[in-house]
């Protein structure tokens, strides 16, 4: 991380709401108002715990997805726009918001590179649009992909083109930050040894 202080946090990851999440899945038991709560749950958990103490600390926080994953998944499972963003309005804005565009059919490929199928609620199969699940995928992750686009320009993100090969993706991303984040703040300082006198 080349001497920064950087801290990691990904979409539905607390320890607290895991469990519920997976079960509620498994067991198909979730409504997109649950969905959303349940989610919402997740990210003020980690919001509080994480997210917020580390900024204050001075730490860089990288999130893998963040409200605006919200923004977009819950109002295509059709839950009120200005509803979702009223729930997640404690969230301070980020520095950064990197929108790494590529269309459905490369995004499917990738995804079944690394396993074998689609999972259920990813393929948007909770919605009914096709009892297909690669038509289903292309539906709803499809409608997904056009309000991100819609939040991209309304948010001002930062696109990259993610069908360049990664160095490329990796190189934008670097140059992007350097020049959006006063870097050197966030290195870690090491405090100087005092001998205490003899």
């Amino acid at each position: 991380m080349e001497g920064y202080k950087i801290f990691f946090t990904e979409w539905n990851s607390s320890t607290i709401v895991k469990r519920a999440t997976r079960k509620g899945k498994k067991r198909q038991l979730l409504t997109p108002t649950t969905f959303s709560m349940i989610h919402c749950t997740d990210f003020a958990d980690r919001y509080e715990r994480q997210i917020l103490p580390l900024l204050h600390a001075g730490y860089i926080v990288l999130a893998d997805r963040y409200i605006y994953t919200a923004f977009a998944r819950d109002v295509v499972r059709g839950c009120d726009r200005d509803w979702i963003r009223k729930l997640y309005s404690y969230a301070r804005p980020p520095n950064i918001t990197f929108f790494f565009n590529v269309p459905l059919k490369v995004a499917l490929g990738r995804i079944l590179d690394g396993r074998a199928r689609l999972k259920y609620h990813e393929a948007g199969m909770d919605m009914g649009y096709s009892k297909d699940p690669y038509e289903s995928f292309r539906i709803f992750q499809g409608k997904v992909h056009q309000e991100y686009r819609r939040i991209a320009q309304e948010y001002d993100f930062a696109r990259i083109d993610a069908t360049e090969p990664p160095d490329v993706q990796q190189a934008k991303v670097r140059e992007f930050v350097e020049r959006t984040i006063d870097l050197p703040r966030y290195r870690w300082h090491e405090t100087p040894y005092y001998p205490e006198p003899s």
